[in-house]
């Protein structure tokens, strides 16, 4: 990586540039995996339930939901500089707040430790679309696969950390411990930002906010914070049923209205175009394979084969870590034989994971449902980073910040409702199970089935995708 010029006409270290803003992503997502390990002692400490206390990873997301559509704004209108260093000090400002959060405060304190959680997802939700969009930028189309395959290769390994690192902490320090050690780390990443690592390197093109757009956006906290109730038993349908018809008409009026002004917040007419739209699917497709592999896989060695939670934990990493190692390779094999035939490679890949494991589920076997798992998460690395890229490459450089937010909500969105799906599928299919006399252990294999199935049909949806992709050569991409 070479020396460039920024918006100024000064040169600066592409490499370091990239690793400063790499370095404060990696720290932000490992913040953002790492806290459910810390749950029962939060729950003890505030006296809350387990379903008040899972809001600390459900808020998060909504929030970063609402915030990720802002972000092609801010990139327009902000210097880069000024809004990499506000995002960082954000989520410093969030995690200073949790610490300082009294104990004896109860569920009251809970609630002022949520006010913190929020802004640390703000932070989040505006820089995990616009670190995409500044890479994509700076590098020129040829090379992107491999760029965006260093990115991927952060973000899984902030998977494979994000557990480890918290249960070190939470072994010898406290559960505040957790969030001063990102506190520290990301100050530190602010005061390599201010010297001079970080520069202004998007050109701006400064417009208003539309606020009601933003308003409006909150539609997509009501869609998932009710899709992610859909598992749990005694709601009052009525009045979520109100929330759902709200928050659908509220995202049906912002997508009319970012449709129909000159200056939207997010440009929806980068869906107009094919290969964008099937890269949409396509990482929201493996991003769903990858998420729920996280999510189900740790009921079933915990449920069916009984192992500890730790061991639970500690049976992602080798997955994680595939993922990690085989990003940067996808980058590069996308670069060099071109996109579709790197996301028929993943997709091939996350298929025989999900169907093998679907095929061993009755016998029981530690070893070989976490080799699943590292085949599902190896495939996702080639197609969820090279499916952005060709996304980016399908557009003009002046809507890729567009592009990459709008890939990254809905990505987000899918994925928790196909984490809600998942879940719905797996209690329902237990519970009919149990209904028609099979034992505790028999119904639940039922239900895990019943989910594997589902999975191998999506991701078959995403083949078929995958083979429909145009123009893939790295020429033309």
């Amino acid at each position: 990586m070479t020396n460039t010029v920024d918006q100024n006409g000064r040169h600066y270290s592409r490499f370091w540039f990239i690793f400063t803003l790499l370095v404060g992503t990696f720290t932000m997502s490992i913040s953002q995996s790492s806290l459910s390990t810390a749950y029962p002692t939060l729950m003890q400490n505030f006296d809350i339930s387990a379903n008040t206390v899972q809001w600390l990873t459900t808020g998060f997301m909504l929030v970063m939901c609402v915030s990720m559509p802002i972000s092609p704004w801010m990139l327009n209108n902000l210097d880069f500089r000024t809004m990499y260093i506000g995002a960082l000090a954000l989520f410093d400002v969030g995690s200073l707040m949790i610490i300082l959060t009294p104990s004896n405060w109860g569920e009251n304190g809970f609630w002022f430790m949520m006010i913190g959680r929020a802004m640390e997802a703000f932070a989040v939700g505006v820089l995990f679309p616009s670190y995409q969009s500044v890479l994509l930028t700076i590098t020129p189309k040829d090379s992107r696969g491999t760029t965006m395959g260093i990115a991927g290769l952060v973000m899984g390994s902030a998977l494979a950390c994000g557990p480890i690192v918290s249960g070190i902490i939470l072994k010898f320090f406290t559960w505040k411990s957790l969030f001063a050690f990102f506190m520290i780390v990301i100050t530190l990443i602010i005061v390599m930002a201010a010297s001079g690592l970080i520069r202004n390197v998007m050109p701006r093109n400064e417009g208003k906010l539309d606020w009601l757009s933003v308003f409006l956006s909150i539609g997509l906290i009501g869609i998932m914070y009710v899709v992610n109730l859909a598992a749990k038993s005694h709601i009052d349908w009525k009045l979520n049923g109100l929330i759902l018809i709200i928050s659908v008409l509220a995202i049906v009026w912002f997508c009319h209205r970012q449709l129909n002004i000159a200056d939207p917040l997010l440009e929806l007419r980068v869906l107009k175009t094919f290969n964008y739209d099937l890269a949409v699917l396509l990482t929201s497709i493996s991003y769903i394979a990858l998420i729920v592999v996280t999510i189900i896989f740790p009921l079933y060695y915990q449920g069916v084969l009984r192992v500890s939670p730790f061991v639970s934990g500690m049976s992602l990493v080798p997955g994680a870590v595939f993922l990690s190692l085989l990003n940067p390779l996808s980058g590069k094999l996308a670069d060099k034989i071109g996109f579709k035939p790197t996301m028929l490679v993943g997709m091939c890949m996350i298929i025989c994971g999900w169907t093998v494991a679907l095929l061993v589920l009755d016998r029981m076997n530690l070893l070989a449902m976490i080799l699943c798992a590292m085949v599902i998460e190896g495939g996702n690395a080639f197609v969820m980073m090279p499916a952005v890229t060709l996304g980016a490459n399908s557009l003009p450089n002046e809507l890729v910040s567009h592009g990459t937010a709008v890939i990254t909500t809905v990505r987000q969105v899918l994925g928790s409702a196909g984490v809600a799906v998942a879940t719905i599928v797996l209690t329902l299919g237990t519970s009919n199970a149990v209904r028609t006399g099979m034992k505790s252990l028999a119904a639940s294999l039922h239900g895990y089935h019943m989910v594997f199935g589902m999975m191998v049909g999506i991701e078959i949806v995403g083949l078929i995708l995958a083979l429909m992709l145009k123009n893939t050569k790295k020429e033309n991409a």
